[in-house]
């Protein structure tokens, strides 16, 4: 059973200004210095310091790219890049192997990005077309 407090709040970032801050709720909120909207980086974020140019450019990378710092309980949020040579590597892994690059860049081991099976989405299965071919049917 998890024992971790859930009012801690959620960090809300500014990428423009380099600030983070703690609000509990999901509602949109706006940066008070530029009035920007703030990003939803989740409970779990480990701020880097607002002289830290390469921490702010691979959170800014992480956060467009739709990877957050949310967790569910106790475990974290998983791996996260913490270098751009990290973040490089990830890119350059799934231009290769075609994954998406939320995927790639939550993925501690490179060898293994594009190799998690993808999940299969309800409806007609692969390889059968939309619509039958024009011309008689068959008997």
């Amino acid at each position: 059973m998890c024992t971790r407090p859930r009012a801690l709040g959620l960090h809300h970032v500014c990428l423009d200004c380099r600030v983070a801050f703690k609000h509990a709720g999901r509602r949109e909120r706006a940066c008070p210095n530029c009035a920007a909207e703030l990003i939803d980086a989740g409970n779990d974020l480990e701020v880097p310091r607002r002289g830290d140019h390469a921490g702010w450019r691979v959170l800014g990378i992480l956060l467009r790219a739709g990877v957050t710092f949310h967790s569910s309980c106790c475990d974290g949020p998983g791996w996260r890049p913490r270098t751009m040579a990290q973040v490089k590597e990830r890119l350059a892994a799934a231009e290769r192997t075609g994954a998406p690059i939320a995927e790639a860049l939550t993925t501690a081991d490179i060898d293994e990005i594009g190799l998690r099976p993808r999940p299969v989405r309800p409806g007609r299965p692969r390889g059968v077309p939309a619509r039958p071919a024009a011309g008689p049917l068959p008997r």
